[in-house]
């Protein structure tokens, strides 16, 4: 049998823990029963929290799950759209964070592990743009495009455009291959050297071109592609 969140020892619900000792000490499960606000009339808000944590795992739940979320009783559409909006707050912050410490990109690798999270498990083909300082700190970073790479629809002019305004002195470009495989098309290759010839006229020099796989990425600049 289950109980309902109100008929638990009051030390025990997650708002009154919340309350008393800070978000800290909660654990996801009661951090998502907050957010869901209640269960149904046959499971408390609790074990729909679990279940959602059993079904997709915290790491998992990103903008494609939302009619994974829809399908789990007690969740729906408006709960769904709650939760996914509070994890993305919550993605937002912690970017925030990052630029004020000013992470310092040295390599590919610093660039993969920074920014794998954003891409690796997207259905979608995302264009994210890297800005950096003079000491190759970030500064910014950017969603430029959402679906199939191409020139006519990605141009330089709209990445170079949000350098400026970022004040940057260069910029990795990360993309990723929702197949999987990272081996660069021809529109790949086209693309990265309009963009590198681009940024030798604006005075933003491209860096590198990631493409991101799974648990793999290629970049142009380890390959001796970009001067």
């Amino acid at each position: 049998m289950e109980y309902i969140i109100k008929k638990l020892p009051l030390e025990t619900r997650p708002r009154e823990k919340l309350k008393k000792f800070g978000p800290s000490v909660l654990t996801n499960e009661e951090l998502l029963a907050i957010i869901l606000r209640n269960g149904t009339k046959d499971k408390n808000v609790l074990s729909v929290a679990r279940e959602i944590l059993l079904t997709l795992g915290l790491d998992n739940i990103n903008s494609e799950s939302l009619n994974k979320l829809k399908k789990i009783k007690g969740v729906g559409e408006v709960k769904a759209l709650t939760l996914l909006a509070a994890l993305e707050l919550g993605k937002r912050s912690l970017n925030m964070s990052d630029n004020y410490n000013k992470k310092i990109i040295k390599n590919s690798d610093d660039a993969y592990r920074y920014f794998k999270d954003e891409l690796e498990n997207s259905k979608q083909e995302k264009l994210i743009a890297i800005f950096l300082d003079t000491k190759k700190r970030v500064i910014n970073s950017k969603i430029i495009f959402i679906g199939t790479l191409d020139q006519s629809l990605v141009h330089p002019r709209d990445i170079f455009r949000e350098a400026l305004e970022a004040n940057a002195k260069s910029l990795i470009i990360m993309h990723n291959h929702p197949t999987g495989e990272i081996a660069p098309s021809m529109e790949d290759d086209l693309f990265t050297s309009k963009l590198v010839s681009t940024g030798k006229i604006v005075g933003i020099l491209v860096i590198d071109h990631l493409i991101i796989g799974h648990n793999k990425y290629y970049s142009y600049s380890d390959r001796g592609m970009i001067e």
